[in-house]
C-alpha cells in the first residue's frame, strides 16, 4: 500500500501549516510530484548526500527534511557542489524532497514546544506570536512548577540537546523559575525574552554582541548549537507521519551534528569555563 505525494503533504500541513513560515522560508514540496506515490519515508533535519544514500538504502521514495535543501531560487545547478549532486540523486531516483521548517519552528506542539516540554516548562507562549494566532509564533516562554536549581537546568538543557558541553554567557541564576527557549538560530529573540521575564534563555547560534550584552546586562544566555536545539524535530516529524496509514517511517540512523568537540590545551590561561556535573 502506498500513499500520493500530496496527501502526505496534506497531512504535514495539519500540524505545521505553510502559511505559519517566515516569508524568507522555502517550506513544503522542493523536489517531486503531488501525484507521485510513496511508501517509505526518511525523517532527517538536513538534506545531505549522507540522508540522500541513507533514502536510497532503505528504498524510500521521499525524505521529510526540517531545513530546505533550497533556501533561495538557483541561478545554475553544479553538479559537482553539493546541492547539485543532492537534486540530481533525488531526481534521478525519483525522491521526492519536503520541507519544514520555520512553519514548524512556530507551529503549536511544533520545535520550540518540543524544546520547552524537553526542559520540563509549562504554561507557555510564544516570545513572537503571530498576529491572530495565540499559540503560534517563534520560540517560547514558560514557568516551572517549583524552582529549577541551576545544575539541573543545565542537566536538562545538555540531554535536550545532547550536548556534551554547554556555551554559557552571563550568570546562571541559582534556582530558576521563568525560562525561554527557541530552537535554531534564535540570537535575535534575547532581548525580548529577557524583557518578558526569562531568567533564562536557550537557544542556538547566539552571536558574539548578544552574549555581551546578556553578559552586561545580568540576563543568562545558553547556547545549545543549531542542530541540539532543533535535533528534536526528526522525533517530532517521525511521530507525526506515522499517524498516516500506508507509510512505513524510517528516522535517520546516520545523520550527525556538523559541528565536532574536540579537547585542545588552553591557549589562554586566563580563560574562564565552567562544567556541568
Amino acid at each position: 500500500m502506498s500513499l500520493l505525494v500530496r496527501h502526505l503533504l496534506e497531512h504535514l500541513h495539519r500540524l505545521a501549516p505553510p502559511e505559519l513560515a517566515e516569508a524568507w522560508d522555502n517550506v513544503g514540496l522542493i523536489v517531486g510530484d503531488g501525484n507521485g506515490k510513496v511508501k517509505n519515508v526518511l525523517v532527517c533535519l538536513d538534506v545531505t548526500l549522507g540522508t540522500i544514500d541513507e533514502a536510497i538504502g532503505k528504498d524510500c521514495q521521499a525524505i521529510v527534511s526540517h531545513h530546505p535543501p533550497i533556501f533561495k531560487a538557483l541561478s545554475r545547478i553544479d553538479l559537482a557542489e553539493p546541492i547539485g549532486k543532492i537534486l540530481r540523486l533525488a531526481l534521478v531516483r525519483g525522491i521526492t524532497l519536503i520541507a519544514c521548517h520555520t512553519n514548524l519552528d512556530s507551529a503549536q506542539g511544533g520545535v520550540s514546544d518540543a524544546l520547552a516540554q524537553a526542559l520540563g516548562l509549562s504554561e507557555t507562549q510564544p516570545l513572537q506570536a503571530i498576529s491572530g494566532h495565540v499559540k503560534t509564533g517563534l520560540g517560547r516562554i514558560g514557568s516551572f512548577s517549583q524552582p529549577v536549581p541551576a545544575k539541573e537546568f543545565l542537566r536538562r538543557a545538555a540531554v535536550a540537546t545532547a550536548n556534551p558541553a554547554l556555551s554559557v554567557a552571563g550568570k546562571l541564576p541559582e534556582a530558576i523559575t521563568t525560562a525561554a527557549v527557541c530552537g535554531g538560530s534564535g540570537s535575535e529573540f534575547a532581548p525580548l525574552a529577557c524583557r518578558l521575564g526569562a531568567e533564562v534563555y536557550l537557544s542556538g547560534e547566539i552571536k558574539h554582541n548578544t552574549a555581551v550584552w546578556a553578559r552586561e546586562s545580568g540576563f543568562c544566555l545558553i547556547d545549545g548549537g543549531h542542530y541540539g536545539t532543533e535535533r528534536l524535530a526528526v522525533d517530532l516529524l517521525a511521530s507525526w507521519l506515522r499517524g498516516l496509514s500506508g507509510l512505513v517511517i524510517h528516522r535517520t540512523e546516520t545523520e550527525q551534528p556538523p559541528f565536532n568537540l574536540v579537547g585542545c590545551p588552553a591557549s589562554n590561561p586566563t580563560s574562564q569555563g565552567g562544567e556541568c556535573e
